[in-house]
């Protein structure tokens, strides 16, 4: 029987706790990233899930990529501790958009996988994840999906009894890591002031095996060293982080306006051994004749120091008439990622100026002859301005402009509802060294429904059409990018990616019993990605980016169960099964996430909740070309919390163990997979308090 198979039968049975923010009946939480509708999760169509309140703080980790890895559908990049980005549905880099509060992160990590998200997890109240079609609010970069971390930043409502305030400290083992992390808002008649701060320090972390994998070392013909299995510290794999944010909103009877003010700093290690080479006495053709002699010398590890400074504004006000709400989003950002060699010199220098604003019109509900019918229009602008200088300079100085119009209409029909959207969008990129210029108009149509079948099991589906640009990497790159081990070639003759999809969502909720399972497929004609040529070029492999034909599938599948009670505990059992498959018209398509299952037991109290997990991950075998398989890992990890008799006070004290059993666990979806395994046997424990 297939791993495909095993994992859908699981399916019927199991279901995650990560899911029961998704699913469960005691949870009507609003989901505000999907739709301007600001619909509650049990309300949406396909696949979407909420990370807040004890599972966040359970998963929370220092980058967003790591946090979220658990949810349905989602993997991340895994680049060492400084540096993670989601991945949903197979699909990464500028296919995800990962928003602050509803507007991009403004910053450089979709160019390349060691670049970090300059967005905090620990200040965030929860965090969404769409997958499908909700591209048509935020734009062609959303194409495999959005992250939106909504931290309250800007806030739009009156603290209760005038002032809230939270605190939570926590240290790590394997780390030897430390954290802090405080907000509070404090209300000034018609005001209300923020401020939050974060910092987070963590030495190099311990691994259980050696860095490299025993498929490397057999793939470049070295024996396994007899001390492999022996603990030890990844070098260079440190990160220190801190952010500072102050806002201030006025909010009044019918309405709010805000700004706030934020800035993120991150100084962290890239491990495997990355260094910038020698090349001296070495030209084009000695690299190309000769790669396997002029091995490049390494100088000593890479550190990144990376500074971003963002103003942020959101407003939201209602109307009487044809117009019930007017909502704005804005932010401005200043990025800079320095990359210093190991002696110390500054190798290279990113910089990223943009910004991003967005307004949308609610309609008022109005009744049809076909049923209660709602809109609502939007108008987005986008502009990046973004340039690199120094070794690794692989992508010249560029300017992006994206401006994009939007209009989502919905009916409610008895048990039933239709929703449908469209989405215009120009976007120009130009090359500011060579002076190349691309102009793309783009079009992307969606709809879809769902229907209570009873009153306990409900399906759905969803058809959408999307195009997308390429980026400025796709198109103008052409230099050395050692972080990737890559020589990376773009092509300006480039055309725009077409999407055809289709996803279906079945729901069975009843007796404490639950099961969401989404299927997904779609088709892409010119599908654009990076593949390896066989050549080489400065002592680096060349990835030249070009289109074929591509086909995405899987699914995911979760839900839970009551099992019993024991006193004072309700006992229950979860699972999670997600499966994705990727080709194009000559292959598999490289990095994609394999079969995996998350399952876990749980008891809970008033007081008190127990959870221990399995987590399994297939072995990756439907592999590209020049790619390297991963071997399957199990994990057992274990969650213990304990909330405090306070009356006016929340406190909590939690104590989880990771990775119980030490192994030896690699990312298929990372760059660095055969060089830096994930981290051994991690000890966690947090205090948390709201005031």
């Amino acid at each position: 029987m297939s791993r495909f198979s095993i994992g859908l039968m699981a399916s019927v049975f199991l279901a995650p706790s990560i899911a029961v923010a998704q699913d469960s009946p005691d949870e009507d939480v609003i989901i505000v990233t999907a739709s301007p509708f600001n619909r509650s999760v049990d309300e949406a169509i396909t696949g979407q899930s909420v990370l807040s309140g004890d599972d966040l703080q359970n998963r929370l980790a220092g980058t967003i990529g790591e946090t979220l890895k658990l949810e349905p559908g989602v993997s991340s990049t895994s680049f060492g501790a400084g540096a993670s980005r989601p991945i949903i549905r197979g699909q990464g880099g500028d296919r995800v958009r990962i928003l602050t509060n509803g507007i991009g992160s403004i910053d450089a990590s979709s160019a390349s996988p060691d670049h970090a998200v300059a967005v905090e997890p620990a200040q965030a109240e929860r965090i969404e994840v769409l997958r499908g079609a909700a591209l048509l609010r935020y734009g062609s970069s959303g194409a495999g999906g959005v992250v939106n971390t909504i931290d309250g930043r800007i806030p739009d409502q009156f603290p209760e009894d005038g002032t809230e305030a939270s605190i939570r400290i926590g240290a790590s083992s394997v780390d030897s890591g430390s954290e802090a992390a405080a907000a509070i808002d404090q209300r000034i008649g018609n005001f209300v002031l923020h401020l939050d701060a974060t910092r987070r320090d963590a030495e190099d972390y311990r691994i259980p095996v050696e860095g490299e994998s025993r498929i490397l070392l057999a793939e470049e013909g070295e024996d396994v060293p007899d001390d492999f299995n022996d603990n030890r510290r990844l070098d260079n794999s440190f990160a220190q982080t801190q952010s500072i944010t102050g806002g201030l909103s006025y909010i009044g009877d019918a309405g709010f306006i805000g700004f706030a003010a934020h800035n993120f700093s991150s100084t962290y290690g890239v491990p495997g051994g990355h260094g910038h080479e020698d090349e001296e006495g070495h030209d084009d053709d000695d690299h190309e004749e000769h790669g396997d002699e002029d091995e490049a010398e390494e100088e000593g590890g890479v550190t990144i120091e990376l500074d971003q400074r963002r103003i942020d504004f959101n407003a939201g006000w209602e109307f009487d008439g044809f117009i019930e709400r007017v909502q704005g989003f804005g932010g401005y950002a200043e990025y800079e990622h320095k990359e210093i060699e190991g002696n110390g010199e500054v190798g290279t220098v990113f910089e990223n100026e943009g910004y991003e604003v967005r307004v949308e019109a609610i309609q008022a509900e109005k009744a049809t002859p076909l049923g209660n019918w709602r809109a609502a229009h939007g108008i987005q602008y986008r502009e990046r301005d973004f340039s690199a200088v120094g070794e690794e300079a692989f992508v010249p100085p560029t300017l992006t402009q994206q401006f994009g119009a939007y209009t989502f209409h919905e009916v409610e029909i008895g048990n039933g509802h239709i929703e449908a959207a469209a989405r215009f969008e120009r976007t120009e990129q130009e090359d500011s060294l060579n002076g190349v210029d691309r102009r793309f108009d783009l079009l992307s149509v969606s709809g879809g429904g769902d229907v209570h079948i009873t009153d306990a099991i409900r399906i759905g589906g969803t058809a959408f059409r999307t195009e997308r640009a390429p980026t400025t990497e796709e198109l103008f790159s052409n230099g050395p990018h050692l972080a990737t081990t890559q020589f990376e070639r773009g092509d300006s003759s480039l055309g725009k990616e077409v999407a055809l999809g289709i996803e279906g969502a079945f729901r069975h909720r009843e007796n404490g019993h639950n099961v969401t399972l989404n299927v997904f497929y779609t088709d892409y004609k010119d599908y654009i990605f990076d593949t390896e040529t066989g050549l080489e070029e400065d002592g680096l492999p060349v990835f030249q980016f070009t289109a074929e034909d591509a086909e995405f599938y899987g699914f995911e599948a979760v839900g839970s169960t009551e099992v019993t009670t024991l006193g004072a505990f309700d006992v229950s059992a979860d699972t999670l099964v997600e499966y994705v498959r990727a080709k194009t018209a000559s292959g598999n398509l490289p990095r994609i996430p394999p079969l995996s299952v998350l399952s876990g037991l749980e008891a809970k109290s008033d007081r008190l909740t127990f959870r221990s997990e399995w987590e399994y991950v297939a072995a990756a075998d439907d592999l590209s070309a020049f790619e390297l398989p991963t071997e399957s890992h199990n994990l057992i990890n274990a969650f213990v919390t304990w909330k405090a008799p306070i009356d006016s006070q929340d406190v909590a004290l939690r104590l989880s163990v990771l990775n119980i059993f030490d192994v030896e666990a690699r990312q298929h979806t990372s760059f660095l997979k055969d060089l830096v395994p994930l981290p051994g046997r991690n000890i966690r424990f947090s205090i948390s308090a709201k005031l």
